[in-house]
């Protein structure tokens, strides 16, 4: 059986919070270059780019592809790259905030920060997550999560957003053949 874990304001209110945050660890909006991993960390990182735009200001945010840094592509199909958009200015000497919609191997992190060292150097990288479900295969901890959520390993955690799926929630579902009670 599927379960929602946040519904679509739950999630609104967690990237209200993440916002204020980032802006509250950085001292402000500043030096501050979001970017999305594809696919639903992009529309997160306008979400929150949104966000902090209206107490201080524009932030520049753009995406980052790490499909070719992934060290699983022998295992998984075929993947289709994504765009890589950096803003203009770049992110030499800037604070870069990853985001991404769940974190839980930590593998497409260090594949995110592979592929950010290809752009340039920023000053710092801060990573911010709307689910952190544990997990862990490498030493990866968000700066910034919306609701850690302790999962058995073999669950599935789903992120829909309206970009993309036309609503926002956040679902658990069991592996086949076990159900939740």
């Amino acid at each position: 059986m599927v379960r929602e874990v946040l519904t679509g304001p739950e999630i609104e209110r967690s990237l209200t919070r993440i916002a204020h945050e980032i802006l509250e660890r950085n001292g402000g909006a500043k030096g501050l270059v979001l970017l999305g991993v594809p696919t639903r960390g992009v529309p997160l990182a306008r979400r929150i780019s949104e966000r902090i735009a209206a107490t201080e200001g524009p932030v520049p945010t753009g995406s980052l592809d790490i499909t070719a840094y992934r060290d699983d592509l022998h295992a998984q199909p075929l993947r289709t790259l994504e765009r890589t958009e950096i803003p203009a200015g770049g992110i030499e000497g800037r604070v870069v905030v990853l985001i991404d919609d769940v974190l839980f191997s930590g593998r497409t992190v260090r594949a995110a920060l592979d592929a950010l060292a290809d752009h340039g150097r920023p000053a710092r990288i801060q990573l911010a997550v709307l689910v952190d479900r544990g997990h862990r295969e490498l030493p990866v901890r968000p700066d910034f999560v919306g609701k850690n959520l302790p999962t058995a390993a073999d669950e599935r955690v789903t992120v829909h957003l309206s970009e993309i799926d036309g609503e926002d929630s956040v679902t658990i579902e069991p592996p086949a053949g076990r159900e939740h009670n």
